[in-house]
This record gives structure tokens, C-alpha cells and sequence, in this order.
């Protein structure tokens, strides 16, 4: 029996890894050493390390001097970010209201320490609503977290305006962005962007789960997240993951020497895509701005819930979001934030495709959605 072929289309959650990736991780397997130790099988295994650190400040055109930190993942790296800042008790933080749960929470945790935690309102892309943003900034302000790209939506922040707008009122607040949606999606320019602090995820840009980075620019005040050996220079102590860290790199090199040419696929497929579904779906809404990242559509189907469509689909091997893939055990507190009519409110599904993205299956998700589509709306009428 022939094994059922699967469209995956979940990306914004996480991607399959490159084969270069997966080849990189296990040949790193066999260095085996303690990168901090003092052999020279061990020091190979460290200037690997810093040679991946540059060759991602690269690709993140950071300034020189700045730093980057590996971590366990984007979550880490925001929490990082958010508690191991310098902030006054009781001072102003703002953070966007349609953030990734890993800003959300420990902001809420701030919140309940006394702190001035302000929630940037979203406009009905998921972007953030740059004059209400403005109206939250005051002297007090020391902390900013907002995201560079909505994983809801696909919609694309001005950051550097952000940024200007938090120093002209508080030039001492410190600008964290969460970077893990926008980096490899959209070209990311961190001289540009003015960011204090920036999270990227290996696991997006069809790296390995379990390996991301913090960048912290120059002079950004920040304190230690795990004590011990003294790894990361002091800041991040334990054993330095060398294979993930490697393969983290790879992932890097292969998204940047190919962005250009699968940036203008991704844009003609979902261009195709969401044509063909407005034209057989026509009430279907749209709630992905033209001007995001070419690999998220989110819509909002009319009458039915995005849940059991998403159910409808598996089982013809059509795997599609609902939203943040962290929060899908409960509904999403995102869709409350889009102002959209009884109607549309429930049907919220996130389309999100990779690299490996094959234009040939968008006739066949089409047609499997209006299929589906049909028999649930049936069942509701009844």
C-alpha cells in the first residue's frame, strides 16, 4: 500500500531540518571533546564554536564588537532577555499584546513583581499599532519587547521606528526584539534596526530543535542566566553543545546562500494559493497584510472552527497551524486581539510553508479545503 504523501504546511511552528543539517550534527558527534578543556582536540571543538558565532553575526549583520549567546531555544533567549536586564522597581515595561508566550508570560511574572507592565495594542494584521505604541512611551520606560515578525500573521514590524521612538523618551531603556519569525524569513539588519537584544531559533529555518541564540549589542547591560563553569564568557555556564551549536551554523549558511531564490518562490506560491482560495472561497478572510513574510497566510474561514478543519485535513496529509503551536492545547488568546465579526472568529487557520515548498500541491489543498469546508458547514446547518 502506497504510504500517503504529507503537505506540510505548519512551518511558522517548526521545519524539517536539512539533510546538510542533520550530516553536520552527527559528524560533530564524533568531537566529542569539552570544548573548554585545554588539548588541542578540545580547542578545535572552541574555535568551531566562535567561527559559528561569527558566521551568524554575519548573517544578522550586527555591528562589530556585538555578541551572541547560544541557548536551548527562542524561549530561553526571551527570558533571558526580559530578566536579566537592568530594571528600576516599578519602572514602566512594554511589551506587544500578540507576542509569543514565552514574552507574554514572563512579563505577566514582571507584572506581579511590582513592575509597570504595559501591553502594546495590535492591529487587525497582528502588527503592532505604532501610535498607541507611542502613547505607552514615557521617561519611565526600561524595558521594550516586540516581536520583528507576528508567528501569527506573518506581519512584518518597524522595528527601527520603535526603537527611535523608546530612546527619544527613555535613551536608557533597553529594546528587545524577538526575532525567531523574522530571521531567515526576511533579511534581518541589526545595524539598522538599533535593537539592544535580539532571539533567534535554530528550529525555524530548518535547523535542529533545541539550539537558538541571544544577540546583545555592545554595552547592553546584561547579567548572567546559568552559573557554574563559566562557560559563554560567564554568562551562560555548561558544557558548550557543539554538535547543535555546528549544525545551528550550517542551518545559517544554507538559509542565507539560498534566501533570495526561495524568498521569490515562497511569494509566488503563496500568491497562487491565497488566489485560488479567495476564488473558490470567497468570504473567507484574510487576515496576512500583502507586506509580511512571504511564508505565513492566516485566514479566517467562515462558520467553522480552524481546529476541526485543521483535523478535516490530516487525513489527507494536509498538516496546517492554528497558531502558535506552544499555546494549541488552549484557545488562542491571539484571535481575540483581530476584531473579527461572529462569523469569522473561530475559523482562524495559519498556512505556513518552508523551503521545500512544491507549487504542484496547491490545487490539491484547495480543493481538499472547499471539500471539507462544505461538509462541516453542512454539519453546522444541521
Amino acid at each position: 500500500m502506497m504510504e500517503k504523501k504529507i503537505i506540510y504546511l505548519d512551518n511558522a511552528a517548526t521545519t524539517k531540518p536539512y539533510n546538510d543539517v542533520v550530516e553536520r550534527f552527527l559528524c560533530c558527534q564524533q568531537q566529542y571533546f569539552n570544548p573548554s578543556a585545554l588539548y588541542q582536540q578540545a580547542n578545535d571543538g572552541a574555535i568551531a564554536i566562535k567561527n559559528a558565532k561569527r558566521s551568524i553575526l554575519k548573517a544578522l549583520h550586527a555591528p562589530d564588537g556585538d555578541n551572541l549567546y547560544f541557548t536551548s531555544g527562542g524561549t530561553e533567549s526571551d527570558n533571558w532577555a526580559i530578566f536579566a536586564t537592568k530594571k528600576p522597581k516599578g519602572s514602566r515595561i512594554i511589551v506587544g499584546e500578540g507576542e509569543h508566550d514565552a514574552v507574554i508570560a514572563p512579563a505577566k511574572e514582571l507584572e506581579m513583581q511590582g513592575y509597570d507592565v504595559c501591553f502594546a495594542p495590535v492591529k487587525q494584521d497582528g502588527s503592532i499599532d505604532e501610535e498607541k505604541f507611542a502613547e505607552l512611551v514615557n521617561e519611565n520606560v526600561s524595558f521594550v519587547s516586540i516581536m520583528h515578525v507576528s508567528n501569527e500573521t506573518g506581519a512584518i514590524n518597524n522595528i527601527a521606528k520603535l526603537v527611535k521612538i523608546v530612546k527619544a523618551k527613555s535613551p536608557k531603556a533597553i529594546f528587545h526584539s524577538d526575532g525567531v519569525q523574522a530571521f531567515g524569513k526576511t533579511k534581518v539588519n541589526l545595524r539598522t534596526l538599533g535593537v539592544d537584544l535580539y532571539s533567534i531559533s535554530a528550529h525555524k529555518i530548518h535547523g535542529l530543535k533545541g539550539i537558538g541564540a541571544l544577540y546583545v549589542k555592545k554595552g547592553t547591560s546584561l547579567k548572567p542566566y546559568l552559573f557554574g563553569g563559566g562557560q559563554e564568557g560567564g554568562m551562560r555556564s555548561g558544557t558548550e553543545n557543539l554538535p547543535m551549536i555546528c549544525a545551528f551554523e550550517e542551518a545559517v549558511r544554507i538559509n542565507q546562500s539560498n534566501f533570495d531564490k526561495n524568498y521569490s518562490k515562497k511569494m509566488q506560491f503563496m500568491e497562487i494559493f491565497k488566489s485560488k482560495l479567495i476564488e473558490q472561497l470567497p468570504s473567507t478572510a484574510i487576515i496576512s497584510s500583502n507586506d509580511g513574510v512571504p511564508n505565513i497566510l492566516t485566514v479566517a474561514f467562515e462558520i467553522i472552527r480552524g481546529e476541526v478543519l485543521l483535523h478535516s485535513l490530516e487525513k489527507h496529509g494536509i498538516l496546517v497551524g492554528i497558531g502558535s503551536a506552544c499555546s494549541s492545547h488552549r484557545e488562542s488568546r491571539f484571535k481575540k486581539l483581530l476584531g473579527l465579526d461572529d462569523l469569522h472568529r473561530d475559523g482562524i487557520v495559519r498556512f505556513s510553508i518552508g523551503d521545500d515548498c512544491d507549487e504542484n500541491d496547491i490545487q490539491f489543498v484547495v480543493e481538499k479545503i472547499v471539500e471539507e469546508i462544505k461538509v462541516l458547514k453542512d454539519f453546522v446547518r444541521k
